[in-house]
């Protein structure tokens, strides 16, 4: 039977997703149906939308959710909002799913498809890669950002033996001192229910927490963050921590619970409480509620900031990729 390449829809894409979580490869969060949908309703207004599947008969063995602009594709999403990105593809099937999405491209009239950011363990980096120098295209390739993420151990006293002796002295520091200056408390929420009542809260300490997010926020940022809690709560990925300080919210941490993976996404603290490290220890206390739910691995993602390696951050280096078809 032969293949084919064919166009998809949303709606399409969410029907797969559900129909083939354990057949196709849906790594990383941000290459899911609800988050490319609710990206680009906010940002979608400028491009063309192209999502491809490569099939065998009814059979999907990959999709290329793209998005065009004149005569460049790129996966939708953007570095401001998405930290990174990937192809959907059976495991074992990259070889073809290339072959002919690269072929399928061309025959559109893509001249460039452009890419970033990926993971050394993606699909992009070792299948396409190789496909593209197969068909004896051009393409530029470099590290161009770095994650950062801790494998978790299997228990908290673990991970504390993980970090150097002056930061291992230094976590213990700072959660007694924010025990001692008041009372505490800490609780995980997810569901639509649980975080809708915490969405402005959030949106105020993220401001209050520093002139550069309280800059990053946009209005249009705002739109797209109101409308990814909203849909990643219903499918039951998105987790916030709440830390609170005397019956008031002290920090909140926006988290993605995903294939065993927590990923830090965003967070925001009372600056009030700077002085007791209220940030640090609501990030703390997330990768001990980690750790206690069996997690394989805590993603700070994207981006250097210097407390990640403080807790033990290990980096990870984001690629770019630029393909003359």
């Amino acid at each position: 039977m032969p293949y084919s390449v064919s166009e998809e829809s949303f709606t399409s894409l969410i029907s797969l997703y559900k129909k083939t979580s354990n057949s196709l490869k849906w790594e990383p969060l941000f290459i899911l149906p609800p988050w490319l949908k609710v990206w680009w309703q906010e940002f979608g207004s400028c491009y063309e939308l192209l999502l491809l599947s490569v099939r065998k008969g009814e059979e999907v063995i990959g999709l290329a959710p793209l998005k065009k602009k004149d005569d460049t594709a790129s996966l939708i999403g953007s570095s401001d909002v998405t930290d990174y990105v990937d192809f959907i593809v059976s495991p074992g099937r990259e070889e073809i799913f290339f072959e002919l999405i690269l072929t399928g491209l061309q025959k559109k009239g893509i001249k460039y498809l452009e890419l970033k950011h990926f993971r050394p363990e993606s699909a992009i980096a070792n299948y396409m890669v190789k496909a593209a120098r197969e068909k004896g295209l051009l393409l530029s390739l470099e590290p161009e950002e770095k994650s950062l993420e801790i494998s978790l151990p299997d228990s908290w006293e673990a991970y504390l033996a993980l970090l150097s002796k002056k930061q291992r002295h230094e976590v213990r520091r700072k959660i007694r001192n924010l025990k001692k200056a008041g009372q505490i408390n800490f609780r995980l929420l997810s569901g639509r229910d649980e975080l809708a009542g915490w969405t402005d809260s959030f949106f105020r300490l993220f401001r209050e927490s520093r002139q550069d997010k309280a800059s990053y926020m946009t209005p249009k940022r705002e739109a797209f963050f109101r409308s990814m809690l909203e849909t990643m709560a219903e499918w039951n990925l998105l987790k916030m921590g709440v830390l609170e300080f005397e019956a008031e919210p002290a920090a909140l941490t926006l988290m993605f619970d995903y294939q065993h993976r927590i990923l830090l996404y965003n967070s925001g603290y009372n600056p009030r409480l700077r002085h007791l490290s209220a940030g640090l220890v609501s990030k703390l206390l997330c990768i001990k509620d980690s750790i206690k739910k069996n997690r394989k691995v805590f993603d700070f993602l994207k981006g250097d900031e210097a407390y990640k390696y403080r807790l033990g951050g290990k980096e990870v280096p984001l690629y770019r990729c630029l393909l003359s078809l």
